[in-house]
């Protein structure tokens, strides 16, 4: 018999509900569309849900790439839906969006890791909806410049890549990520196009210490990273890897303070601040 960890009490999210997380639901299986809201078990879902925001998901649902900490499904894809697009951006005038989040799961299997679909995503968007922002949250499409450069030039208001850790566990975390592979990538955005609002996202909790997190934020910086996430790592399940420790909204505050300190636009930071929490609120910060 599995004991269920037990969390701490700052360890808390609204138990998902409601007639708008349940529309939201619908759209999203109507329009045979994917969020990694769910995918991923975010526990922001019901708060996201219920003001009528979602991160889509496209490209399917099984990642080639398997992260031990991650929940997507992880395997062969197959085939590309070249209807996806269309669908997608049909979803977001319904639901009336004025920004939208658009991810997907690795596509290793594809020459350029998806990035046709990425940039058909955001122009199908702004033609049915010319008000709503669109921000990306892009795989590292195995370091390709020119499928990169695809997404940059369809003019995503917010290019968000993830770290993920530090560069110490990548190993174990993040086995086929390279840590100066993502580094490179956010560099490369601001060459592509200086004026471009870039992004990333850190987990803590799976045994980094402070001062590499601290490390790993000034290499951001440092390669021209305008807006961070840090939010704690909490295991899908038993397969995934073990919670190290729970970081303390206290330690989380005093990171806010070292990225405020190191030149970030916007720093949040918290137990369960994901990549596109309050996408919209951060990316204003970028753009006073």
């Amino acid at each position: 018999m599995t004991t269920r960890e037990r969390k701490p009490e700052w360890i808390k999210a609204r138990w998902p509900g409601g007639e708008r997380f349940m529309e939201v639901k619908r759209l999203l299986r109507e329009n045979e569309l994917h969020s990694v809201c769910e995918e991923a078990r975010c526990p922001n879902i019901g708060e996201c849900f219920n003001s009528g925001t979602a991160t889509f998901m496209i490209l399917g649902d099984i990642c080639t790439r398997a992260c031990g900490f991650c929940d997507v499904t992880s395997g062969k894809p197959i085939g590309l839906d070249l209807l996806e697009p269309l669908r997608l951006a049909q979803s977001v005038e319904m639901l009336g969006l004025d920004y939208a989040v658009i991810t997907s799961v690795n596509r290793d299997d594809l020459a350029d890791g998806g990035s046709s679909i990425f940039a058909a995503c955001i122009r199908a968007i702004r033609h049915r909806t010319p008000s709503c922002q669109v921000e990306v949250l892009i795989p590292d499409f195995e370091g390709n410049e020119a499928a990169l450069r695809t997404v940059v030039e369809a003019g995503p208001v917010v290019l968000n890549h993830n770290t993920e850790t530090v560069p110490r566990l990548y190993p174990r975390v993040r086995p086929k990520g390279r840590y100066p592979r993502s580094l490179e990538l956010i560099q490369r955005v601001k060459a592509i196009d200086p004026s471009m609002t870039t992004k990333s996202g850190i987990m803590v909790g799976l045994g980094e210490e402070f001062e590499e997190v601290v490390q790993t934020m000034t290499d951001l910086r440092e390669h021209g990273c305008d807006l961070l996430t840090v939010g704690q790592y909490l295991r899908p399940s038993m397969k995934h890897l073990p919670v190290e420790r729970y970081w303390h909204p206290d330690e989380f505050e005093a990171l806010t303070e070292v990225g405020n300190c190191l030149g970030f636009a916007h720093v949040e930071a918290g137990p369960l601040v994901r990549s596109s929490y309050h996408a919209g609120e951060q990316s204003r910060a970028a753009r006073p």
